[in-house]
């Protein structure tokens, strides 16, 4: 075999093997190795990597921080220095941030994870079924609609303006509007003078002037759009905090259900829902709780948050729980295993109860996101009453191992047994739970000495 041909054929093999490596599940789960991590106080500083015991033993991490007293080895406090994977980890005793900077025999850099060491924090779990009720900033068009003139022509005036689908109207001629009939008076006050229209569009203000048109039906001033002022909804409580009141539900974003546009929250509350039925969820066709809202009665409280991890806000007064009898710590993601967990929810009236169900798949965390875990129901009777999850299961609850680790957010619409659940940390850090945890901590002096385990 000639030299330049043997070169090849080196050179496709070693291609091959970088290939075979680089899709192996020993470097993929470095590849996945979520770059921030969060890590409760009193834990082994671990990273989970699925590499052999002899790669393993080769790996060294160095640590960097300035905070004295956060990691001890051994009851010896370690500020700075290498460990090894295949040895000893140090324990992280107080709250406080670390770097991990991860390298093969200790020079080759290979990752680096930044880690928040927080304290261990309790809350009360949810589950409780509430009614979502939210007014936004303005009102949101949501349509068009033509204006029979008394000119026998049909008008546009709205949309001849360049207004658009998912445009929020903040105010018409420098006074705000909160709701459509509202935004209809003072359109038909004008006597067809041209209105200024404030918009928000895609949190960018400016204004715009519509000349209304006399509608030769109503005989009022018109401009030709269809808008909404808000959204209601049954969903699930998730957790709230035993000192404070403050809350967390539904673990997902509320858009309007025409424009998948995001409600600002002005006048948002939570009332009380008490499930009068269950649509049954199919393939194809997801399910629905139906609720009754009351506001006279325990939970209710103010929405003060409207983001991709739920709604949250402060309730005005403790509502009670059948199933626990105090707080429950919250977990994080390293605590989450695959296999047996519990959800809870409401199936009927306002009883809260436990279903079983499985944690299938725990989703590398590259970047904060909703999508934290893949879950599958079990439990017999919730798959007999509710064919799986169903809407208004939202916030849902999941407690593995004594801790809150999640909340059920969305239904798989081809497998409605299965769906995703968001981490129970991403939900608290919209909270100021952790900080008020962490200042107590502070002022207790607190920190313990702390051996490997």
């Amino acid at each position: 075999m000639h030299h330049p041909e043997r070169r090849g054929l080196v050179g496709l093999l070693l291609l091959t093997l970088v290939m075979i490596l680089c899709f192996s599940p020993q470097v993929q789960s470095l590849s996945t190795l979520p770059e921030q991590q969060r890590l409760a106080v009193g834990e082994p500083v671990k990273l989970e990597l699925d590499l052999p015991e002899q790669v393993l033993r080769r790996m060294m991490v160095s640590v960097e921080t300035s905070q004295a007293g956060l990691l001890q080895l051994n009851g010896v406090e370690v500020s700075s220095g290498t460990f090894g994977l295949g040895q000893e980890v140090p324990v992280a005793v107080r709250p406080g941030k670390i770097v991990l900077n991860l390298k093969l025999f200790g020079v080759i850099p290979i990752k680096q994870v930044a880690v928040d060491v927080l304290p261990e924090t309790k809350v009360w779990p949810g589950g409780h079924s509430i009614g979502v009720v939210l007014r936004s900033q303005g009102v949101i068009v949501i349509g068009f609609s033509a204006i029979n003139g008394t000119d026998g022509q049909k008008h546009y005036p709205a949309r001849d303006a360049g207004i658009q689908v998912g445009d929020v109207v903040l105010a018409i001629d420098g006074q705000k509007v909160s709701s459509d009939r509202e935004a209809a008076r003072f359109i038909d006050a004008s006597a067809g003078k041209p209105v200024c229209l404030r918009i928000n569009r895609k949190q960018k203000e400016f204004e715009v002037f519509v000349n209304p048109t006399l509608c030769r039906e109503t005989r009022r001033y018109r401009i030709g759009l269809f808008i909404r002022d808000g959204a209601a909804g049954v969903g699930t409580l998730t957790f709230y905090d035993p000192e404070k009141g403050v809350y967390g539900a539904l673990g997902h974003i509320i858009t309007d259900a025409e424009t998948n546009r995001e409600i600002d929250v002005t006048h948002g509350s939570i009332v009380k829902a008490s499930i009068q039925g269950i649509q049954l969820g199919r393939k194809g066709r997801p399910g629905e709780k139906i609720g009754l809202f009351t506001d006279r009665e325990e939970p209710s409280g103010s929405i003060t948050k409207n983001t991709r991890f739920g709604i949250f806000g402060k309730l005005d007064f403790l509502p009670r729980s059948n199933l626990f009898a105090e707080p429950i710590p919250v977990g994080f993601a390293n605590q989450i295993t695959v296999g047996p967990a519990e959800m809870l929810t409401v199936i009927s009236g306002d009883r809260i109860e436990r279903f079983r169900i499985a944690i299938e798949r725990v989703m590398p965390q590259q970047a904060i996101e909703g999508k934290g875990m893949v879950i599958r129901i079990t439990d017999p009777r919730l798959l007999k009453a509710a064919g799986g999850i169903v809407q208004g299961m939202s916030g849902s609850p999941i407690v593995q191992n004594g801790r809150l680790i999640g909340a059920v957010t969305h239904v798989f619409v081809n497998d409605p047994t299965r769906g995703y659940g968001v981490l129970a940390e991403w939900m608290l850090m919209e909270t100021d739970i952790w900080e008020r945890s962490v200042q107590r901590l502070h002022q207790k002096g607190g920190s313990a000495s702390l051996f490997c385990m």
